[in-house]
């Protein structure tokens, strides 16, 4: 992934379908009481995402950015509104049926990549699939490690996460996120660890999985994104501020 461009290709034409709505909020608030008073960290947020959309969720620290990821991918509940998410009522679901939903539906990848640490590299991938039934036994491995080398760290597959850089640990929970082959990504704040160029050659990749039928939502504290991303919303004090479509631009 060292060399990939991070020149985001013109835009092509949408194929059929690809506007259908895949994440849909409405009315969503979040609320939590904290010794000082209760703090609003969503509120009522209305929010589309569609299907082929690579959307940059941007704001400062305490803006609201990780409990909107949490909400959308279930982590967390919202104390009001509704959460649709690939045709799931998100809002409404019980953890254990989330956590089958979550695991065929959305990847998830985290800041701090959060790899298991007794695990190799391609066991951390093959996890998704073991846990979700998916793909046959056989074929698990074979295909953590096709998704590795894509990702450019196929040679790191049988160490332990600690004996990768942090660049390389994020393409390892890219993979896993992958692993199931959902049609959402959701990453919050992966390149924060990560240096400059190898932040561009994260998101670059996101924006090539879009183009290639991916929906992508990653939250962000930088601002400066909108070559890799069709839309840009911002968040301030948990208030969603002016969401716009990029119009003819694509991932």
């Amino acid at each position: 992934m060292g060399n990939t461009s991070t020149m985001v290709e013109p835009a092509t034409p949408a194929g059929q379908g690809s506007n259908h709505t895949l994440i849909s909020l409405r009315g969503v608030s979040k609320w939590y009481d904290t010794p000082s008073g209760r703090f609003g960290a969503l509120k009522d947020v209305a929010l589309d995402v569609r299907r082929r959309d690579c959307v940059a969720v941007v704001g400062k620290s305490g803006s609201g950015k990780t409990t909107l990821i949490n909400v959308i991918t279930g982590i967390d509940s919202p104390s009001s509104g509704r959460v649709q998410v690939a045709g799931a009522a998100v809002h409404s679901m019980s953890q254990e049926q989330l956590a089958v939903w979550r695991g065929r539906n959305v990847g998830v990848i985290f800041q701090f990549f959060q790899l298991l640490p007794t695990l190799t590299v391609a066991e951390n991938v093959m996890l998704p699939m073991d846990f979700c039934g998916t793909y046959d036994s056989s074929e698990r491995r074979p295909r953590a490690l096709a998704l590795l080398d894509r990702l450019g760290i196929a040679d790191q597959a049988g160490k332990l996460p600690a004996d990768l850089s942090g660049g390389q640990q994020q393409r390892a929970a890219i993979a896993r996120a992958l692993a199931n082959d959902p049609p959402i990504l959701v990453a919050d704040e992966p390149t924060g660890n990560l240096d400059s160029r190898t932040a561009d050659d994260v998101m670059s990749l996101f924006a090539r999985l879009a183009r290639e039928g991916k929906t992508v939502l990653m939250a962000t504290h930088e601002r400066d994104v909108s070559r890799f991303f069709t839309r840009t919303i911002t968040l301030v004090d948990g208030v969603v501020q002016a969401p716009f479509f990029a119009g003819v631009k694509s991932c």
